[in-house]
């Protein structure tokens, strides 16, 4: 339990580092159109967001706020809201106005505690928290985008616009076989997107190689890297995970294919939610078998 933890430590701690760096070179090397003040608003809303539901949580179950503690208690209970709030500031684009990514970075924050499955006798969040806060901030405000996939690399040389995307695979694949060991769910997305965009060539006449052009992008990158994999919400076994990435592209692929935008974000939130409905109903059923108990729903709201 010990060693797991610290390697949860260490991988939030390697992200968090990772995704900030990111987002200043993006502001000034790279060439994101978002507001300088952005990721400030993420950044604000992920932490209020993280630290009041944190309090609320504590007082309904009358413990200590795990924020509360010595060293660098604080600093790491928010880890998760600070990347969090990194990938929405982004990957989000809401010209100059800064409500919907407040409103993207808390509703993040809030699927947390709000959608809550029991796995192995622990309460595990069921949504990729910044996929949840985009795919919403999307749907409640068609008005809102994405950063479209030049921003990452518009001021960049040649050179270096290839580079770029090698540096992002190299850390990604370390992090992930080292830290995470979501490998296997990489590889199962990668070759199930690829099938995918063969069956709606196939089956409804796409043109196969402009179906597979999101690979080539750094946004695709990112999030094969370093959010269809977040530990907390996947499988850990490599069955598990290779089903998981699988699922995610056939979800790509169907909303492609009823031509449906924002597909990857939109992909990954159903998955996540079917698995969440899985996991409760399993939790459901064998609270039900269980001799001398009553059954009790597995998933939450919080408070």
């Amino acid at each position: 339990m010990g060693e797991h933890k610290d390697l949860r430590l260490a991988s939030l701690r390697r992200f968090a580092a990772a995704i900030t760096v990111l987002n200043l070179l993006g502001h000034t090397v790279l060439g994101f159109e978002q507001p300088y003040a952005q990721p400030f608003v993420a950044l604000l809303a992920a932490y209020s967001a993280e630290l009041l539901l944190e309090w609320i949580e504590s007082r309904r179950l009358g413990r200590r706020p795990r924020f509360l503690g010595p060293g660098s208690t604080l600093f790491d209970f928010l880890l998760p809201a600070h990347i969090s709030g990194m990938a929405v500031a982004m990957l989000l684009f809401a010209d100059d106005r800064p409500l919907p990514i407040a409103f993207a970075a808390a509703a993040a924050i809030a699927s947390k505690h709000l959608f809550q499955v029991e796995v192995n006798g622990a309460r595990r969040h069921v949504f990729n928290p910044s996929n949840f806060g985009i795919s919403l901030t999307l749907l409640a405000l068609p008005w809102v985008g994405i950063a479209q996939p030049y921003m990452f690399t518009e001021n960049l040389s040649s050179a270096w616009r290839w580079l770029l995307p090698l540096v992002i695979v190299c850390l990604g694949s370390l992090l992930n076989l080292r830290l995470t060991g979501r490998m296997p769910l990489i590889l199962a997305w990668l070759s199930a997107f690829v099938l995918q965009a063969a069956a709606r060539h196939f089956l409804f006449g796409n043109r196969f190689l402009p179906s597979l052009n999101p690979l080539t992008g750094v946004a695709f990158l990112l999030f094969t890297f370093y959010m269809v994999t977040d530990p907390a919400t996947t499988p850990a076994s490599p069955r598990g995970q290779i089903a998981f990435g699988a699922a995610v592209a056939a979800a790509y692929g169907a909303l492609m294919a009823f031509h449906q935008v924002f597909g990857l974000f939109f992909a990954l939130s159903l998955v996540c939610a079917g698995r969440g409905a899985w996991l409760w109903l399993r939790g459901l059923a064998a609270a039900r078998q269980a001799p001398g108990t009553v059954p009790v729903p597995a998933v939450t709201q919080g408070t």
